[in-house]
């Protein structure tokens, strides 16, 4: 089946993840077209150089600028404005490439909207693999939302408002609420190999991974601290007493992750998922504006896998160290699963595509949301949004 692939550029965590997808779709002998921006296109061009039935095409997404700690939501705005004319050219020439030569059967998005809008105008079916979904499509306690409400309608509508009325969800998660749409399947974490591979081996260190431009005070934070750190995202490799820069390496960053005592770490899901498969315990500092990484703390701090803050301050990291025991003792309940429900609702989706079938509410695969179909038809009825 001929297959058009859409991947977020924003953050690595999507481009991690569709490579997993990715190569399991190429194994089996599917024809893959990739669209994708920011620094996921170079990433996903290496990984898979002249794969046969791969190809790739650049495409401009919706670019995020941080600063301190968060979203400067004035600078993102303007830095879009100045570059829509340049990239509204380069995506249409992209549609216009596609159309024309690759006409694909189907589409799969990680959150991504151009690839969608480009299957929503064929006529296509579409399906969603991401961890975004969660919000809208599942059920959240008040204990998680209540306190941040307004953010979360927001973040909840802005979701719903993304990707609607797809062929079927496949949501990402290492929390489980109960599903409250139908054409949804929640999935463990999608891990990369190289994780699945790694082996628990707890150390006296403590990971700590930020970058240079949302925290310029984190080195004197933890130069203060009686802990040694390893730090990634902020230089290349060098010695400050008991922290350690880090310089890029995918193989150092899973070494130092699977021996960690401990991570000091944002919100995003990808790295969240990782240290909960391999059972670190986890201090979460979400960017500030993006509700999505405060939900994924706050579910890590509900099931006991770890902690929250606000912000990254010497309390909060001496008061989670403190209870890394503990922290670790909940993980031990987390049971850790590799890929292959999502490989097999994957490949049942894209048989139910060849066959013409409508779109199913349930698949046979099995998935990990707290519920039954019964349940479901019995609490929301027949489904009525996207």
């Amino acid at each position: 089946m001929k297959i058009l692939y859409g991947v977020v550029g924003e953050g690595m965590g999507h481009a991690t993840r569709s490579r997993v997808v990715l190569e399991h779709l190429l194994a089996i002998g599917h024809q893959i077209h990739v669209v994708v921006s920011g620094r996921a296109h170079p990433f996903l061009m290496e990984s898979f150089r002249d794969r046969p039935g791969f190809s790739v095409q650049e495409i401009q997404g919706l670019r995020l600028v941080y600063k301190e700690g968060g979203i400067d939501k004035s600078e993102s705005f303007w830095t879009n404005v100045q570059a829509a004319p340049n990239d509204l050219r380069k995506n249409l020439e992209a549609y216009g490439s596609i159309a024309g030569r690759f006409e694909p059967e189907l589409v799969i998005s990680d959150f991504e909207s151009w690839a969608y809008f480009f299957g929503m105008a064929h006529e296509l079916p579409i399906v969603s693999i991401d961890n975004m979904q969660v919000i809208n499509r599942c059920r959240h306690q008040a204990v998680i939302t209540d306190s941040r409400c307004f953010n979360f309608l927001v973040s909840k509508m802005a979701v719903k408002a993304k990707l609607p009325h797809a062929y079927h969800y496949l949501v990402s998660s290492f929390f489980y609420p109960p599903v409250r749409k139908r054409r949804t399947t929640l999935l463990p974490p999608i891990l990369r190999p190289e994780i699945l591979a790694a082996r628990r081996e707890p150390g006296e260190h403590v990971l700590v991974y930020q970058t240079a431009d949302t925290h310029s005070e984190l080195i004197p934070l933890l130069q203060r601290l009686p802990y040694s750190f390893r730090v990634y995202g902020i230089g290349e490799d060098e010695e400050r007493g008991n922290v350690s820069l880090r310089g890029f390496s995918q193989q150092g960053f899973i070494d130092d992750l699977r021996t960690a005592r401990a991570v000091v770490a944002g919100g995003g899901y990808s790295l969240m998922g990782e240290a909960v498969h391999l059972q670190v315990p986890m201090l979460s500092i979400p960017l500030q504006g993006q509700y999505e990484q405060e939900l994924n703390a706050r579910y890590l701090a509900e099931t006991g896998y770890g902690r929250w803050a606000r912000m990254l301050e010497e309390e909060s990291i001496v008061s989670f160290l403190q209870d890394v025991d503990t922290h670790q003792h909940h993980l031990m309940r987390y049971t850790p699963r590799g890929n292959e429900m999502l490989f097999s609702c994957v490949d049942e989706l894209i048989g139910r595509v060849e066959m013409g079938d409508p779109r199913p509410d349930f698949l046979e695969s099995p998935n990990l949301g707290d519920y039954v179909a019964s349940q479901i038809d019995e609490e929301i009825g027949p489904e009525t949004g996207g």
